[in-house]
């Protein structure tokens, strides 16, 4: 398995830019998907975007055009960059790592992101 750390989340005004990185440490090369996840207070967790390997990133509707999340060539880091944050972003932010054979899933500790208006 793998063990994340989050790190890159603050506080930033409404439009404003944050990237937020995931650095991945153990069976890096089991690794079939990277996603950052979202959580509100009192909010159910929500996945805000996807890059599998080899396959079609997906992005929540709601940070379509405004995030983008990618990896670095050694599959050490994963990056959410954020552009035009609003409010309703607000959230910790959470890097998870997903394997299908044989299957298991890992979660980072979690990145509070605040945008204040």
């Amino acid at each position: 398995q793998v063990h994340l750390v989050e790190s890159g989340g603050g506080l930033v005004q409404a439009g404003g830019s944050l990237r937020l990185s995931c650095a991945v440490s153990g069976s890096i090369f089991s690794i079939n998907a990277m996603a950052w996840y979202r959580q509100a207070p009192g909010n159910q967790r929500e996945l805000v975007a996807r890059i599998p390997d080899g396959g079609t990133t997906y992005y929540a509707d709601s940070v379509k055009g405004r995030f983008t999340i990618s990896r670095d060539n050694t599959k050490t880091t994963t990056y959410l960059q954020m552009f035009n944050l609003i409010p309703e972003d607000t959230a910790v932010y959470y890097c998870n790592a997903r394997a299908w054979a044989p299957p298991y899933e890992s979660w980072g500790q979690g990145t509070q992101v605040t945008v204040s208006s």
